[in-house]
């Protein structure tokens, strides 16, 4: 059996929590931020858990984590 390859852009993207959900940045931070309300990019620091949709295309991306 072969082994699998991890996607390198996701391993990048997300990160798995100990209790196996999983972590991701919010887009929208990275240029034209002077249009952007401050309470917005304040907003945009912060972290986001990925929809339960989303798992197991993600999952399958990260096969070891």
């Amino acid at each position: 059996m072969l082994k699998m390859k991890t996607h390198k852009g996701a391993a990048k993207r997300f990160k798995i929590t100990a209790g196996g959900k999983i972590k991701k940045n919010k887009a929208y931070k990275r240029h034209l931020l002077t249009g952007k309300s401050s309470k917005r990019t304040r907003s945009l620091r912060k972290g986001n858990l990925v929809d339960k949709a989303d798992y197991s295309n993600i999952k399958r991306l990260l096969p070891y984590a």
